[in-house]
């Protein structure tokens, strides 16, 4: 029975959201449960693109990249894949109309992950971020506003700052794994190996600039989204603060994080300030 099967694909989905990331795990679960779903679905999806590329060292990358896009391709065209990540999104993918760009898009940054090391103007940086971050938001959109298109395009530039804000945060986070475990650098025109306070402010600026931009975009939401996406970014602005506060040189030979029991703090603190409607 394909309805069986079904629920097993979409509990895998929420089972890869839960094992690989407590953080947004923890602000999809404030979502309604009527869209809590499909965001499991997508991020089981770009997860499991992320890990081929980021993770699977000891395999031939490239070949099982391909496979998973040949399958994606498979199970878009034909509403059913074996693999049940796939089947899942592809559930999503059909049931919000999400745009096949999007989809692409993203494939095509995670693509270049499997060779390309460095990003050296802004124009391939924003193309980067615009296929590894700006699009998931935007496929989380789609489903934030059900399918409403009016919705969707007067939210769609703050849903895409609201990705480059995390993805920008996730680049500074991860200097140290990036630089010495896969030999990438994001940031154009900056000297990792030698990061200094300037350099480092002048990131936190550009991110703040794109929080502030997506957090107008929030405060629009359908009910049902907006304290899950309040929450996400809750904890990346608490993340941001601390890369703030951390040395440039500490950023790159450490990675700093946010604890659980700071996230439950967090938690809290962000459900007051969303029923005082202090957002």
């Amino acid at each position: 029975m394909k309805a069986l099967f079904d629920t097993v694909s979409y509990n895998s989905s929420k089972l890869v959201t839960k094992t690989y990331s407590t953080s947004f795990s923890l602000a999809t679960k404030m979502l309604y449960k009527s869209i809590r779903s499909d965001i499991y679905n997508i991020y089981g999806f770009v997860r499991f693109a992320d890990e081929i590329v980021d993770s699977f060292h000891d395999y031939n990358k490239e070949e099982l990249f391909n496979k998973f896009s040949d399958d994606l391709e498979h199970a878009l065209k034909n509403k059913i894949s074996l693999n049940p990540i796939l089947n899942s999104f592809q559930h999503t993918f059909h049931r919000y109309d999400i745009d096949k760009s999007l989809v692409d898009a993203f494939m095509k940054s995670m693509r270049l992950d499997l060779h390309k090391t460095k990003y050296l103007t802004e124009e391939e940086y924003k193309a980067y971020i615009y296929g590894s971050a700006d699009v998931v938001g935007l496929m989380c959109l789609k489903v934030f506003v059900k399918g409403d298109n009016t919705k969707y395009n007067e939210l769609k530039d703050t849903a895409m700052a609201l990705g480059s804000a995390f993805q920008k945060v996730n680049f500074l986070r991860d200097l140290k794994a990036d630089f010495e475990g896969l030999d990438r650098t994001y940031f154009p025109n900056t000297d990792i190996e030698n990061l200094d306070e300037s350099s480092k402010q002048d990131i936190i600026d550009d991110i703040e600039k794109d929080f502030e931009k997506g957090l107008s975009g929030i405060k629009k939401l359908p009910i049902e989204a907006k304290f899950g996406v309040f929450m996400a970014y809750r904890y990346y602005s608490q993340l941001l603060k601390k890369l703030k506060k951390t040395p440039a040189l500490k950023i790159k030979d450490s990675r700093i994080r946010v604890s659980n029991p700071k996230k439950i703090e967090l938690l809290a603190r962000s459900y007051v300030k969303y029923q005082l409607n202090l957002m």
